[in-house]
């Protein structure tokens, strides 16, 4: 007997009664208070911030950037090399060809975007 009002509190019918946990309890990422403050991100779309010294190849204004044959990145692991970076008209215009820089820029899945400059 005992055995049958205990099984009898195992029926499931009772469950179909209860909504499911995600139905009463969305857990969107964006709901979630979160201090990212000092979370590495190194997830595709990081952005993550370089500098270097370079030298002035090509400015594009059409392109909207500067082409710099730089030195080697060690945040980036890059090694010297010459490349476009994305520049705004501020920045084009503190820098002519020929121009020995040194820079800094942010590093994304969107581009590498130069947030400033300063000429050697």
């Amino acid at each position: 007997m005992a055995l049958s009002l205990a099984l009898a509190g195992c029926d499931n019918a009772s469950d179909s009664e209860m909504p499911m946990a995600t139905e009463e309890m969305p857990m969107a990422v964006d709901e979630m208070p979160m201090n990212v403050e000092n979370m590495p991100m190194t997830q595709s779309g990081a952005v993550r911030a370089g500098s270097a010294q370079g030298t002035v190849t090509e400015i594009d204004a059409e392109a909207g950037t500067i082409t710099l044959d730089h030195g080697p990145v060690p945040a980036m692991e890059w090694p010297a090399m010459t490349m476009a970076f994305d520049a705004t008209p501020e920045v084009r215009d503190e820098v002519a060809v020929g121009d020995t820089i040194t820079f800094e820029f942010e590093a994304s899945d969107a581009g590498n975007q130069i947030t400033s400059v300063s000429k050697q």
